[in-house]
């Protein structure tokens, strides 16, 4: 597997979106939340037939000193897999290089959203489902892309994505979660939309179920979150229109966060949300 920080032309994640990627907090140069990052990776190459990088090539991406750390020590890792280059139109070539790519530059967080929240919007746009691809983080995001232009308006910080049946899904780059019943919740993704590495990991824990949210209902949650594990968690506390940023719906924010309390110390962020 070739590994370059630009691509040819002919290459298929650049032509096709044919290609999966991810996206690590690299705190003091370690990346955080990794077991869940290379488990997902690896997911969608077997989906799309794509012969994975090694440990060794994926590590390489993040040993090199770069001297992009922020004054927190914290820097975010992108990691792109495509297939190659070749092939004739949509077919694949016979025996196809993946190629693998990666950048490092600095970050520094919003403490300010932990603490205050969010305002966001729900998004015009429908998710369609391909359950094949559910889950996986391929890189034909133009789904995302579209949902994003909705949200240009300054007061919302995110969108908030349903799929056709109405049913609330993801987030334009962040998972959801919701309180109900005194429970945590997060969408089913069997249809559409990207499993976060955060979310992974508070499932596996079991402080966190999935369950099915239509927006129909997003009344009556008791709080309502959108997180992932770069940004960590931002509570949502006014739903606004796309178009005015009129406020549509506000939501409690707690004094003591239930999800960023589980959540914040997987990623080595604080609890004071003092930043």
């Amino acid at each position: 597997m070739s590994t370059l920080s630009t691509v040819p032309f002919d290459d298929r994640g650049l032509a096709y979106g044919d290609g999966v990627f991810e996206t690590v907090l690299l705190r003091g140069g370690q990346p955080v939340l990794w077991q869940y990052h290379r488990a997902r990776l690896l997911r969608g190459c077997a989906t799309l037939a794509i012969s994975p990088p090694s440990d060794q090539a994926l590590e390489a991406c993040w040993q090199a000193s770069s001297g992009q750390a922020s004054d927190t020590g914290l820097e975010v890792l992108k990691i792109i897999v495509t297939r190659g280059s070749g092939g004739r139109g949509y077919a694949c070539p016979p025996d196809p290089a993946p190629r693998l790519l990666s950048h490092r530059s600095s970050f520094t967080p919003i403490p300010q959203r932990w603490r205050e929240g969010i305002s966001v919007c729900v998004c015009q746009l429908r998710l369609g489902h391909q359950p094949l691809l559910a889950g996986i983080k391929h890189l034909n995001r133009l789904e995302n892309v579209m949902a994003r232009r909705e949200c240009q308006h300054p007061a919302i910080a995110e969108g908030l994505l349903a799929d056709q049946q109405g049913n609330l899904i993801e987030a334009t780059s962040m998972n959801v979660f919701w309180q109900a019943g005194g429970r945590l919740w997060t969408p089913e993704l069997e249809q559409c939309g990207v499993a976060g590495t955060l979310r992974a990991a508070l499932l596996e824990r079991g402080w966190v179920r999935e369950g099915t949210l239509p927006l129909s209902s997003l009344q009556d949650v008791e709080r309502l979150w959108v997180a992932n594990s770069v940004q960590g968690v931002w509570p949502v506390t006014v739903l606004v229109s796309s178009t005015t940023g009129e406020h549509l719906q506000r939501l409690p924010l707690a004094a003591d966060d239930p999800l960023q309390a589980l959540a914040h110390p997987l990623m080595g962020y604080p609890l004071d949300n003092a930043g």
